[in-house]
């Protein structure tokens, strides 16, 4: 009998795979980023970690063997969930995995714009003593925080540290610790005025993609600054342009874009008042042994036990 087969599309540290042996003694491990280590194991493989479009054709046949599918990112929509949920696959999710790195950078683009961080680097480049207008304080502002899962968990409790008044926006409404208020997407436009730094990490869904437009840019404070580090489609980038150009907002920090990489010939790279970051947010030293540690092997020892996987489980009909 041929032994059950689990594929990690990632380089991995030994001690990581050993964790990983020491669960499955019998099952049969390919482990490397290359495809040529993983692409023959496909149709056999029971466990993918680490999907890749590529590997759909061959581990979505109606021959494979494919049971579970873990993310190594905490966004799944690029994905073939229609599909997956057809096929009966389970998937779940990196959500978790960001909340330290993220929450630093979305600090860190918070403080850079307040503080004109990113005027004196590039005065720096030219050797300008210049003041740059600086003035403005991030204590005891008020944050509207889009998105109220782990990454806007930590980015709240950070920002009590600052004596910010945090407004919190989430699907279902609910409270959450280090969040003042909290609101539902439908209340948006009302509470959008009352925003310093808008900052957003929500997953992109039918609900929430081109979230913000025209019409939130319109109502937001000309003093606040907008973050987003979710992804690129859950804003309209023309009009996203308009407002910065236009002053309708006083900057941006942007991690994600709605085509990436960011094209050359965008006129984002250009704007005094935006700091550009590429979708790297959440890269960390600790992003292998968390999916590893913290994920993947409690999941792993439960799919064992033919239980329900009891972390980041994806809700096909959510989209998260």
């Amino acid at each position: 009998m041929s032994s059950r087969k689990l594929i990690v599309t990632q380089n991995l540290d030994q001690h990581l795979i050993k964790s990983i042996q020491e669960v499955v003694p019998d099952w049969e491990l390919i482990i490397g980023k290359d495809k040529a280590v993983w692409e023959s194991h496909l149709k056999e493989a029971e466990i993918i970690a680490g999907w890749k479009k590529e590997i759909g054709e061959h581990a979505l046949n109606n021959d494979a063997k494919l049971r579970w599918i873990q993310s190594w990112s905490a966004g799944v929509n690029s994905m073939p969930l229609t599909e997956l949920k057809a096929r009966h696959i389970q998937l779940s999710s990196a959500n978790g995995v960001h909340s330290f790195p993220i929450s630093e950078t979305i600090f860190a683009l918070m403080l850079g714009l307040t503080r004109k961080i990113h005027a004196y680097v590039k005065n720096q480049q030219t050797k300008k003593w210049h003041h740059s207008g600086l003035k403005l304080e991030l204590h005891g502002k008020t944050m509207g925080l889009f998105g109220v899962g782990a990454i806007g968990k930590e980015t709240a409790k950070i920002a009590k540290a600052f004596g910010m008044n945090v407004l919190g926006f989430r699907r279902s409404g609910q409270p959450e610790e280090f969040v003042d208020e909290m609101y539902t997407l439908d209340q948006i436009n009302d509470i959008l005025p009352q925003c310093d730094y808008v900052v957003v990490t929500l997953p992109l869904t039918e609900e929430t993609k081109y979230l913000f437009g025209k019409e939130q840019f319109n109502v937001m404070k000309p003093s606040s600054f907008f973050i987003n580090i979710g992804r690129g489609d859950l804003v309209v980038e023309a009009d996203l342009i308009e407002a910065l150009s236009d002053e309708k907002i006083a900057g941006a920090g942007l991690d994600v874009f709605e085509k990436e990489p960011l094209s050359e010939v965008s006129p984002l790279w250009e704007l005094e008042n935006v700091i550009i970051t590429p979708h790297t947010a959440g890269s960390t030293e600790h992003y292998d042994c968390r999916v590893i540690k913290d994920i993947f092997i409690p999941n792993l020892k439960s799919y064992l036990k033919e239980e329900k996987l009891p972390i980041n489980l994806v809700d096909y009909e959510k989209g998260y």
